[in-house]
């Protein structure tokens, strides 16, 4: 159903990747008249919410992330269920890294993940033999885990808004967001001169949010969008079966220099994805799409640790058979901004959800819940009830202290 802009919505949501389309869900859930926006064609290989896979994890360094991701997969089962059809496969999760790190081992504790036991035997699963841990090191597994069909996964939460009675427009690009002179009513226009009337917005437009958030407010929010490269490489031959999800092969994560991620063999028969955590600055709207010179510091490091960790599984010979662009959008501590923009003109009927930082897609569903509370009732009971402090996603963290929460590990 297309929107006109004469309508009046209780929420507009502007940006319909993970994030906003979650929103979108989540208000619409409670009986709220919601339009949600998308600058790009709905479901665009353009941001940080497409491709073939994700990972969910609750082990994390920062302990307010844990119970963030523990109400998530509650939350992801329920749309699933309401869907009719999956787009998460629960596997189990390993981190490695040097035992003296202290991310790793603070990632550990507050995930509570199981150290494997040393050497060979009935103690350690069959999928620990794939790696040659480095000395120094240790591995912890942790049952948390699994792997999420992005795209999939935004397809359905739209779907299911729209089921609830939200409209969705793509090709609409906000340029601006401002309140009616003598109103309490929010306006949203975009590039074609369409206005669109809320209560409240919500803005989650990824890479996009410091452009959109100088241009109407004239400040500017520390999100920096990144490029960053999505490997798969190629199993080797007589092992295909054994790095699946169907064998029980987990979703990892190598703590140290770089940090490596990787899912299991799913999306690609025969090629696995391992890559590199972080990537150089970008412009979202100039981007080199080209895969080039620059791009060694994204690939070689990840083939020197598949030599070292994983060297009789993955082979590296001729570097990733291919070789994915996507983004991240980076806040200088790496934490999410979740907050009201704030100001008098907005006070407390504009949210802005952005900076997740490469890391936000697994807790898309209590971030987007925790978004249309905000805008529909003020708080968030969302995050209180599951024991997250806002505090640590205010905008203000970085008034006086550029660098936020960021700590020394």
């Amino acid at each position: 159903m297309a929107a006109l802009p004469s309508e009046q919505f209780d929420v507009i949501v502007v940006g319909a990747g993970i994030m906003g389309s979650c929103a979108a869900h989540a208000a619409a859930s409670r009986g709220a008249r919601v339009l949600l926006l998308e600058r790009f064609d709905l479901l665009h290989q353009r941001g940080s919410s497409h491709g073939e896979s994700r990972t969910i994890r609750a082990t994390y360094r920062q302990p307010h992330y844990p119970p963030l991701v523990r109400l998530s997969r509650r939350l992801w089962d329920d749309a699933q269920r309401d869907a009719g059809y999956s787009v998460l496969t629960p596997t189990p999760h390993v981190d490695l890294g040097p035992k003296d790190d202290p991310a790793f081992v603070a990632a550990v504790a507050n995930g509570g993940a199981t150290e494997l036991a040393a050497g060979e035997g009935g103690a350690r699963p069959k999928w620990a033999e794939v790696f040659r841990v480095p000395e120094g090191w240790t591995a912890a597994s942790s049952e948390l885990g699994g792997v999420m069909k992005a795209t999939k996964a935004v397809a359905m939460f739209q779907a299911l808004a729209v089921k609830m009675g939200a409209v969705v427009r793509d090709r609409a690009e906000v340029v601006d967001v401002a309140r009616k002179q003598g109103e309490g009513t929010i306006v949203v226009r975009t590039s074609s001169g369409d206005e669109f009337h809320g209560a409240k917005c919500i803005i989650t437009v990824g890479a996009w949010t410091s452009k959109l958030v100088k241009s109407v407010t004239g400040t500017d929010l520390p999100v920096q969008p990144l490029h960053v490269l999505i490997c798969y490489w190629k199993v080797k031959p007589g092992h295909e079966h054994e790095l699946t999800t169907e064998a029980g092969f987990p979703t990892f994560a190598s703590y140290g220099n770089p940090y490596v991620y990787s899912t299991p063999s799913m999306e690609y028969p025969g090629l696995i994805k391992i890559a590199r955590h972080g990537g150089p600055p970008c412009d979202p709207d100039s981007r080199d799409w080209s895969i080039g010179p620059g791009e060694g510091g994204l690939v070689d490091p990840v083939a020197r640790w598949i030599d070292e960790v994983m060297p009789g599984h993955v082979d590296t010979a001729g570097g990733p058979v291919l070789r994915q662009p996507c983004m991240y959008s980076m806040t200088p501590d790496e934490d999410f901004v979740i907050d009201y923009l704030g100001g008098e003109e907005f006070g407390m009927d504009v949210v802005v959800g952005a900076g997740f930082s490469g890391h936000g897609f697994k807790m898309g569903p209590a971030v987007g819940r925790i978004l249309a509370e905000l805008a529909l009732d003020g708080e968030a009971r969302t995050a209180a009830e599951a024991g997250v402090e806002l505090r640590h996603f205010r905008i203000g963290r970085f008034e006086g202290n550029p660098m936020g929460n960021a700590t020394s590990f």
